[in-house]
């Protein structure tokens, strides 16, 4: 059974189409997505632990739709189902005998009421064309995709959108999380955002989807904290990457740290007030005290694949398209583009905030319009 409210589903408890009592859990996306797929696979080596240790609430089988191909003259998937690991994205990190990798999406969700997204933003709505009809009403969902989806006036967090499209409840999980480090089980935190009724003030572990996602994840060296801030902890996920584009450039023009630190902070107050500016039902304290906020945006700007292309774009004159070629092989950065939508929205819907989004604004400036890196302080 399941109730709407904030525009969320928050299912009561765990009545499924399965026939069973226990719910079953796929991960969506792990093909050839570089770092989400390593994000993917890390995500999977702790879900198949998790599982094991708390079987009264979970079966035992974990799902990993992988997208198929070709690694070593075979098929991906049967390189992971045969030695329980994925060597192209997570090499040498057993990912667990549970784990069963299914190219077959339709096949991967069948009985499914456990589904964690993580792809790139880019490919989530030719995913979702494949998903519909074929969850269970009673299926609740968590996304790790970092982006946001933008139509004219109109702007939304990932988790809004399986929720409206799927009609199942979606939570958030984003955090200083470097996927390697995660599978290998050095310490580190993550932020779960759940799904709340109107005006909730208790503790977020004691809410519906909280009792779900944190069993899943939570370990000793994988630290989950909850907050009931679905929205504002997937738009930390997103807009972080802008401030890491923001900082590659400033490790370009070699500015040092007093410049880096100014970017991260203004960096933040952008996402924080952007955020609570056009996503009302966010939480200040979100951005400010959690994994998802403030300690994402320094361990993106240290490292990541976005500050990393920001940074040889200034140094070698060359357009992040060009460097996503020759640097990721062909892959999406997520931070150029998010800027681009939130360009693209603010033009259309307006800010009353004093001076708008300087930062924002430079970093689509410099990727699209061809402003020099020197003017990203123009405006702050």
């Amino acid at each position: 059974m399941s109730t709407q409210t904030n525009g969320t589903t928050m299912t009561n408890g765990p009545q499924h189409a399965n026939g069973s009592d226990k719910e079953r859990v796929v991960i969506i996306g792990s093909g050839n997505w570089q770092v989400l797929s390593t994000l993917g696979s890390a995500i999977a080596s702790v879900a198949a632990k998790n599982v094991l240790l708390h079987h009264e609430l979970f079966h035992p089988e974990v799902k990993m739709w992988v997208f198929e191909e070709d690694y070593e003259g075979k098929p991906l998937t049967r390189v992971i189902n045969e030695t329980h690991m994925n060597p192209r994205y997570l090499p040498d990190i057993p990912l667990g005998d549970n784990v069963t990798a299914e190219p077959d999406l339709g096949k991967a969700l069948q009985g499914a009421t456990a589904l964690v997204f993580v792809m790139p933003h880019q490919f989530f709505r030719k995913a979702l064309d494949g998903i519909k009809g074929k969850v269970s009403q009673n299926a609740r969902a968590v996304s790790l995709i970092k982006g946001v989806d933008v139509h004219g006036t109109k702007i939304q967090a990932y988790a809004t959108i399986v929720n409206e499209e799927l009609g199942i409840s979606c939570s958030s999980l984003s955090g200083a999380n470097i996927a390697t480090e995660v599978a290998e089980g050095k310490f580190s935190e993550s932020t779960l955002g759940v799904p709340s009724p109107d005006g909730f003030e208790g503790d977020p572990d004691t809410l519906p989807d909280a009792r779900l996602w944190k069993p899943l994840f939570d370990t000793k060296t994988f630290s989950i904290s909850v907050v009931a801030d679905v929205e504002g902890v997937g738009l930390c996920g997103a807009l972080k990457n802008i401030v890491a584009v923001a900082a590659g450039f400033i490790d370009g023009l070699g500015w040092g740290s007093n410049s880096k630190a100014a970017i991260m902070r203004i960096g933040m107050n952008e996402i924080k007030d952007f955020s609570l500016e056009y996503f009302p039902t966010t939480r200040a304290e979100t951005f400010l005290e959690q994994s998802c906020g403030i300690a994402d945006i320094i361990t993106s700007c240290l490292g990541g694949r976005n500050r990393k292309v920001a940074e040889a774009m200034v140094k070698e004159g060359k357009p992040f398209q060009e460097l996503e070629e020759s640097m990721l092989k062909g892959q999406k950065l997520q931070g150029p583009e998010t800027a681009l939508h939130v360009h693209e929205f603010l033009a259309a819907r307006g800010t009353k905030r004093p001076g708008g989004y300087p930062l924002f604004d430079a970093v689509w400036r410099i990727c699209y319009e061809g402003a020099k890196p020197e003017s990203i302080i123009d405006k702050l």
